[in-house]
């Protein structure tokens, strides 16, 4: 091949990469911005402080509330409490697989937790209602097991790949020296993951989190199935709530156009799309850090 052909093609590639590049960030423009134009139209017509002060979301009252308050607390709860099961679960799986287990049972749990991500989230939500719910509702006593702790299981389930996957990604870059100094000095193996490996993980693993964190906040249709639908402020794991991104699901298809109900949805929408985007800014920043350290 001659070098003007290949400066051809190199030239040729780098244009076609440059058009994705434009095209996807002209897409995710174009979401914010739609967005944006819609909370503001909200907000011109309900005052910002009762939506975020206000303590009901009814908008099929005669006199319509759209407070995000219920549906903000209740989706920190189910994220909560899915982080609650799924970081030490995760981290711990993670430190496991890259420290202790055998390569033969490695290769078998890697493929593993990597297909649990690929089960559909529609599928997960049903074992929540079918299963885990009835198992909940027998365990405590009470009459429905779609609640907040159901959400938070099946949540945790869904983020586990997740913090996995990057965890052991984190622990493996820590390099060997470290372990190898440590045991030098008298320390044995359990000592060396819980004061040596894992601490000098900490800036991936907390990665691992946040990534899981915006996993579960994201997260649709299993809440839908799983957590009751019930916009009230919930005092507890065991009561019903509705969640951010259900109640948009729910409630899209059939609310009448450019009404205050519709923009109240892409208010909500909004504020979503910003917690999730903080979440992933934080996210990136502590896995560049573990890049630079493992450099």
């Amino acid at each position: 091949m001659s070098i003007k052909k290949r400066e051809r093609i190199d030239w040729l590639f780098k244009q076609i990469f440059k058009t994705t590049g434009f095209i996807t960030i002209s897409l995710l423009g174009g979401i914010f911005f739609m967005l944006l134009y819609n909370t503001v139209s909200f907000f011109i017509e309900i005052n910002p402080i009762d939506f975020f002060t206000g303590s009901q979301w009814n908008p099929s009252s005669v006199k319509s509330k759209f407070s995000i308050v219920p549906l903000a607390i209740s989706t920190g709860l189910v994220a909560f409490g899915s982080m609650l099961i799924a970081v030490p679960l995760g981290i711990l799986t993670a430190a496991y697989i890259s420290e202790l287990a055998p390569k033969k049972l490695q290769n078998i749990l890697k493929p593993v937790i990597e297909m649990l991500a690929a089960i559909p989230s529609v599928a997960i939500g049903f074992l929540g209602i079918v299963l885990l719910g009835p198992a909940l509702a027998k365990l405590f006593g009470i009459q429905n097991g779609l609640n907040a702790l159901n959400g938070s299981i099946l949540l945790a389930l869904m983020a586990l790949p997740t913090i996995i996957t990057i965890s052991e990604d984190a622990i493996n870059a820590v390099p060997h020296t470290h372990r190898e100094a440590s045991l030098a000095l008298g320390a044995n193996k359990w000592e060396t993951l819980f004061k040596v490996t894992i601490p000098a993980a900490m800036p991936g693993l907390i990665a691992a989190v946040m990534l899981g964190l915006g996993r579960a906040l994201g997260e649709t249709m299993t809440v839908l199935m799983a957590t009751g639908n019930a916009s009230a402020i919930p005092s507890g794991f065991l009561d019903s709530i509705r969640t951010i991104t259900a109640t948009i699901a729910i409630e899209m298809g059939e609310v009448p156009y450019q009404t205050t109900h519709y923009f109240a949805l892409f208010a909500i929408a909004a504020v979503l799309f910003l917690i999730t985007f903080i979440i992933n800014l934080l996210g990136e920043y502590f896995a560049n850090r573990l890049r630079k350290f493992h450099h």
